[in-house]
């Protein structure tokens, strides 16, 4: 069917039906999910706390996408006298720009390992043969930042610029472990190719997936990348309880929108490359396996990645309604003192590993005593602080007693 597709259009522009074709889906496909997506988490956080979500809108309330969609087209559109408004306007726009663009380079099926452009096997990713897939996504992630620090900067509120500030500062410290990850991946990858990667663990099987050999480094990128996404418990640059609403509380309308669009096209990037990168992809035992070549193994596949990105979707859902937000100072601390020493003793196992020719599956237990030293290592750090308070001498020189 697709050779038919293909044979429509004139010989010069055969090669980019199909790349086109992919780009219309995930941008179509993304934009849809997003909405209900959004009625997932408020359904979802409704069951957590015991109470009703949106149901009056269709049956259900599976039309409540469509109704928050119409309010945001319709609703007034409102520019502050005091903003900048080119780079008011021009914020959300490199927000949903960045985020959409980091998904080129991500495969969301099984790509096929001759793809030759205009051979009509559908590439199931937008840019395939990217060696630094992961070195890309990692470097237009980070640009994101840029349409928050404008949008607060431009709203000329204080509010808003302290929230870009914290922004600009919490994607900083993130970035350094974000792709300390990646670094024990690609050592044992050979690569940083997201397409090669997955492709290697398809080919090992259940015991291929690099959650038994990294399964530090899938905690680690795990939380980075969630603070990269603004997400509770790191959304401290739009705190609204210090902050009304931070970075875009001048924001209004399809404009707020954008913003919001960018931010669950992230969490949607997040939830594909935990499973790509850790969760083996596409691949499950006897269903989809890499020889699987039945009737519609295809689809199989498909819907085997898309499940586990829905699950790790979930997951992050659940997080929000679950962990109360971090002070700023544990933010930053969680990052300085936390997740960037364990990468740095992740990639010295892998190493360690590499250098002396052990078995990869000696990760396993090395990474998991590195967590749990972590871990007792936190928590007797943090016992002074509940150690009874000192009398507090002040300048005559009495002592006044704590309470």
């Amino acid at each position: 069917m697709l050779d038919k597709l293909i044979n429509l259009f004139p010989e010069p522009a055969r090669p980019y039906v199909l790349p086109i074709l992919a780009i219309v889906i995930v941008l179509n496909v993304n934009l849809g999910v997003c909405s209900y997506l959004i009625l997932l988490e408020r359904k979802l956080s409704a069951w957590m706390q015991d109470r009703h979500g949106p149901n009056r809108v269709g049956p259900w309330g599976l039309l409540q996408p469509l109704a928050d969609m119409g309010k945001l087209l319709l609703k007034e559109d409102v520019i502050p006298g005091h903003v900048n408004k080119v780079l008011f306007v021009l914020a959300p726009g490199i927000s949903v720009f960045t985020t959409f663009l980091a998904f080129a380079v991500v495969p969301f099926g099984p790509v096929p390992s001759n793809l030759t452009p205009g051979d009509g096997q559908f590439p199931f990713i937008i840019a395939p043969g990217v060696d630094l897939g992961i070195v890309f996504i990692f470097a237009i992630g980070s640009l994101a930042v840029y349409g928050i620090i404008l949008g607060g900067w431009a709203s000329n509120n204080k509010y808003s610029a302290l929230g870009c500030l914290r922004a600009s500062a919490q994607v900083v410290s993130y970035e350094i472990p974000l792709g300390m990850s990646v670094v024990g991946l690609a050592m044992l990858n050979s690569s940083m190719s997201i397409e090669k990667i997955m492709t290697n663990q398809v080919e090992q099987g259940f015991i291929g997936w690099n959650i038994w050999y990294q399964p530090l480094a899938c905690v680690i990128f795990f939380i980075a990348a969630m603070a990269e996404a603004q997400r509770l418990p790191f959304d401290l640059a739009e705190c609204e309880q210090e902050l009304i609403g931070g970075w875009h509380t001048e924001y209004s309308a399809m404009k707020w929108g954008l913003f919001f669009l960018a931010e669950y096209t992230h969490v949607i990037t997040i939830s594909f490359l935990t499973s790509i990168l850790f969760f083996g992809g596409w691949h499950f035992p006897f269903i989809a396996e890499a020889t699987s070549n039945y009737t519609g193994a295809t689809a199989v596949k498909v819907a085997v990645l898309l499940t586990k990105v829905f699950a790790v979707i979930v997951v992050i859902q659940m997080l929000r309604w679950t962990i109360p937000r971090f002070r700023f100072d544990q933010l930053m601390g969680l990052a300085w003192k936390g997740l960037i020493p364990l990468a740095t003793v992740n990639v010295l196992l892998v190493m360690i590993v590499k250098q002396f020719d052990l078995h990869t599956l000696w990760l396993f237990p090395l990474s998991i005593a590195a967590f749990v030293a972590a871990g007792l290592m936190a928590t007797q750090s943090s016992r002074p602080f509940a150690t009874k308070a000192k009398p507090i001498v002040e300048e005559h020189g009495h002592h006044v007693h704590a309470h």
